[in-house]
């Protein structure tokens, strides 16, 4: 069909235009929300979270799957009222036009795909190690594979990578069997009567910990397990009637994923003793080994979760790689972090530095004394969560901005509980690792070293500011215009 003729149907259905082909429809799309959201978290925090909390622990999972909510209200109204890939990053500048705040809030997300990607490795280490009979315990070990894997990712990275949505179908059908296998363990497990849910009821917190300070502690945790919806607004301008089908199916998808995930809380629990499920990275083994015993089906899960996040570790270093050279190709970055490879057309120079932040901090985190998974998966949370703050500001901020088509338009009151709820849980207070701060420090320093760097370069070299050209093509991979002597060769194009 012709393009011009599309688009203006999309005029007349209030939408905003788009060259993009509106391929996805409704079941589709609630497909792929699922699949952003399903992942790492799951599969590796169930049992810390219940270490957590006790026998309850679908409670911080409820709570974590409230706050996701509400905030998924605020970012239907921004990514309905703007389609584009650049997300939080194009939110906040359009809110408060300031360059230098607009490239910390894309730096953070950049960081939050690394830390999660990290956290992938790590359980796919631990997980490599169990489906194959290796000595789990043996740290070093687990280490050695995290890093190979991450090498592997790497190298995945560089050669290039062509996702498109029937594929992201395929992944999340996988992702989903297994956690809907637990589930059946369960009610099968039930049935015969070697399940004990009145554990399912009982508080057990860690430490002088109050029962609120508890929870509040696990759901930082468990929040890990609920990203992933922001990053699905990417997808609004490839969507059929956006406006009508992306609200309904962001939060049916939501509300599924939150769904299973308290029902696989359940039955961990009351399948699994809590001080066993939280030994380890693999506990949902754990669970369907305890359910059939007299099976080998359990000897499957491992390689589940292994397929599960590494998928996952791809998508955040696909994701982190694309927006270092996004800002490099901007001129906010150092130059050389938008060298894109002659023969592969992949941004190798972003690639290689996103990995060795990622090898720094599976390595760090590995010689501390804080346990892997739940300090980089903690990190992550803490990370979306002082984004999703800004989010739920600016949807305010940005309600001044009439753009004279219909939208949807989310209860002023939800941002507000949104903004609150993410910011408090980005406290102190809450009870978080400490190393999750450090981490986060580091990250957010480097950000802002690389910034200064080319600044001074920028001013002492080409007499020129620093500042995003276009904030909208952050994550798109595409390179902006740029102030060049008349004369020099066009940069790039679109990278794979």
């Amino acid at each position: 069909m012709d393009t011009a003729i599309e688009q203006d149907r999309e005029r007349a259905r209030g939408e905003e235009p788009t060259e993009l082909k509106r391929a996805i429809g409704p079941r589709l799309l609630l497909l792929f929300i699922v699949g952003d959201i399903l992942g790492t978290g799951v599969y590796s925090l169930t049992g810390r979270v219940a270490s957590e909390v006790g026998g309850a622990a679908w409670a911080p999972f409820i709570v974590a799957f409230a706050i996701a909510l509400v905030t998924a209200f605020s970012y239907l109204e921004l990514v309905t009222k703007y389609p584009r890939a650049a997300g939080a990053a194009l939110y906040t500048h359009k809110a408060f036009g300031i360059h230098f705040v607009t490239f910390l809030v894309a730096f953070t997300v950049m960081s939050s795909g690394i830390t999660s990607a990290s956290t992938a490795s790590r359980a796919f280490a631990a997980n490599l190690a169990d489906g194959f009979g290796l000595d789990a315990e043996n740290s070093n070990l687990v280490l050695v594979i995290a890093l190979a894997f991450m090498l592997l990712v790497a190298a995945v990275n560089f050669r290039g990578v062509g996702e498109s949505v029937k594929a992201n179908v395929v992944l999340t059908l996988v992702e989903l069997s297994g956690l809907l296998l637990v589930i059946l363990v369960g009610i099968y497990a039930a049935s015969a009567g070697r399940a004990d849910f009145s554990r399912v009821t009982m508080f057990d917190t860690a430490g002088d910990k109050t029962t609120f300070l508890a929870i509040t502690a696990a759901t930082s945790l468990a929040f890990f397990a609920m990203v992933g919806f922001e990053d699905a607004v990417n997808m609004a301008e490839e969507c059929q009637d956006p406006v009508h089908n992306f609200p309904k199916m962001m939060l049916a998808g939501i509300g599924l994923t939150g769904l299973i995930y308290v029902l696989v809380a359940i039955v961990a629990v009351a399948l699994v003793p809590v001080g066993e499920l939280g030994e380890g990275d693999t506990p949902l083994t754990k669970v369907v080994t305890a359910g059939l015993p007299d099976f080998p089906i359990g000897d499957i899960m491992p390689f589940i979760a292994m397929f599960a996040v590494a998928n996952s570790a791809l998508i955040n270093m696909l994701m982190a790689s694309r927006l270092i050279y996004g800002m490099a190709r901007q001129d906010v970055l150092p130059p050389a972090l938008g060298w894109v490879h002659p023969g592969r057309r992949t941004p190798w120079v972003a690639i290689i530095f996103t990995t060795a932040v990622a090898f720094g901090l599976i390595y760090y985190v590995s010689k501390s004394e804080s346990e892997v998974v739940p300090a980089l998966g903690g990190t992550t949370a803490l990370l979306l969560l002082g984004v999703f703050t800004i989010v739920n500001i600016v949807v305010l901020v940005l309600r001044r901005d009439e753009i004279g088509r219909k939208h949807f338009r989310t209860p002023t009151v939800l941002p507000v509980i949104g903004a609150l709820a993410c910011f408090y849980f980005t406290l102190p207070v809450t009870g978080r690792d400490p190393i999750q701060y450090t981490i986060a420090a580091w990250l957010l320093g480097i950000g802002v070293v690389l910034w200064a760097l080319t600044w001074a370069a920028n001013r002492a070299f080409f007499g020129k500011k620093t500042y995003l050209r276009e904030p909208d093509e952050l994550a798109a991979g595409t390179p902006a215009e740029d102030d060049r002597p008349a004369g020099s060769p066009p940069r790039r194009g679109p990278i794979n």
